[in-house]
């Protein structure tokens, strides 16, 4: 395919999304079944073209005063190709599976767009209502934050100590162009795609068939790092789901002791079975039940909650679920946060740990809940963030790291969004 079969494509696709309000990856998988003709090569590009799109929807909306899939594929190619409207015309010029080309007044339009300020809330490329949210948590730097949520994003692994070692996996992978990542100590990283480039498939390598890795964003890494679980601890991970963070726990305690994995959603927790096998972690017990942990209650020295949120942080993959998002959501998913917190703490022992973690960047989820919480359980206080950090770390401290708690963030770490407290039990 030509390039302009491709934006069409992408285009295509982008009006199935927006039609029928379905994630990105249904539709783009389901167009690849109905055009079994498009080479991979073909695929990876209209992928890009889409992911973009839906990245930069408002910046891109912006350029033609337009949010029609046309302008939004398009105007997302030229802010992240750096390409001019009117070279684009002469590459699709000819073209018979082009889209529809550019009028005079469009190219003149954009091109002056192109050349001006683009005003803060389209930079941001948030949904209108969650600028007050962004504003709240990064006060100034709330347009820089959101700008960063809508990169593209690196591809991030984790090595599994319990078979490997980060320079083993290195050699294993070097093709991919993997370098050692720069905070997670045990992490990997493959850059972010380039132009109509496509991520390797690392988990068709031997390496990861052999469980020597397992594909996890960096900050997902550090925080699972610093809930600080130990050789023989009791360890409860109380929203396990897929298991990416219990078997980042197995591995730190060295498979000694135990580790209690319990998600209220079976079929979220479904794949966690066959990653522990690869895996090789032995002191994980799978819990599909809350009656099953009911002898556990008071009992554990580490409960980690890795709560349902809104999903801010990891926006830079999965862009389309922002424009989905909406405050009854946010509200929704902020009272069972509250719920969960309050439950999970009855398993903590007197001296234990209760670790709260969110793949959301939004004050309310993260910093608010932490405080409410405290009001609500008098025998829990806050750990000293910043000597935690210095426990685990020798890199220099991120921007949002507080003696109350963390955030990471795209912007500030280069890694997905993410909020780390640490409750320490009186």
């Amino acid at each position: 395919m030509r390039l302009g079969g491709r934006l069409s494509a992408a285009m295509e696709i982008i009006q199935d999304i927006d039609t029928r309000h379905r994630p990105a990856a249904d539709a783009m998988r389901d167009w690849g079944l109905s055009h079994r003709f498009a080479g991979s090569g073909d695929r990876a590009a209209i992928g890009n073209f889409v992911y973009d799109a839906l990245r930069r929807r408002r910046s891109a909306a912006w350029l033609f005063d337009s949010d029609t899939p046309r302008a939004l594929v398009l105007g997302a190619y030229f802010l992240e190709t750096g390409a001019a409207p009117q070279a684009l015309a002469a590459d699709l010029e000819g073209d018979h599976f082009a889209p529809e080309p550019m009028s005079d007044a469009e190219l003149q339009m954009v091109g002056e767009r192109l050349a001006q300020d683009m005003p803060d809330t389209e930079q941001a490329n948030l949904p209108s209502w969650c600028e007050e949210s962004l504003k709240l948590a990064f006060g100034e730097a709330w347009v820089r934050e959101g700008a960063a949520l809508a990169a593209r994003p690196p591809l991030d692994m984790r090595v599994n100590t319990l078979k490997a070692h980060r320079e083993k996996v290195l050699k294993a992978l070097s093709q991919t162009g993997a370098t050692a990542s720069p905070l997670a100590p045990h992490g990997v990283r493959i850059a972010p795609i380039e132009a109509n480039g496509r991520h390797p498939n690392v988990q068709a390598e031997p390496a990861y068939r052999k469980g020597w890795f397992e594909v996890q964003d960096e900050g997902s890494q550090i925080v699972a790092e610093l809930a600080g679980a130990a050789a023989g601890q009791q360890v409860l991970d109380f929203c396990a789901g897929a298991g990416g963070k219990t078997l980042a726990l197995s591995a730190r305690m060295e498979n000694k002791g135990q580790v209690f994995a319990f998600d209220a959603d079976k079929q979220r927790l479904a794949p966690i079975f066959d990653r522990l096998k690869r895996a090789g972690s032995r002191n994980v017990q799978v819990v599909s039940r809350l009656e099953g942990l009911e002898q556990q209650r008071g009992q554990m020295d580490l409960v980690l909650v890795d709560a349902p949120c809104t999903g801010s942080g990891t926006w830079r993959r999965r862009p389309d679920a922002k424009w989905r998002l909406t405050r009854q959501q946010l509200e929704a998913r902020m009272a069972e946060q509250a719920a969960i917190l309050d439950d999970a703490a009855t398993f903590v022992r007197p001296g234990g740990r209760l670790v709260y973690i969110t793949c959301s960047v939004f004050r309310e989820e993260n910093q608010n809940q932490a405080e409410a919480f405290i009001n609500r359980n008098p025998a829990f206080r806050r750990q000293d963030h910043i000597a935690l950090w210095q426990q685990c770390f020798e890199a220099e401290m991120p921007a949002h790291l507080h003696q109350d708690g963390l955030v990471l963030t795209p912007a500030s770490t280069g890694t997905d969004g993410f909020h780390l407290t640490s409750f320490l039990r009186d």
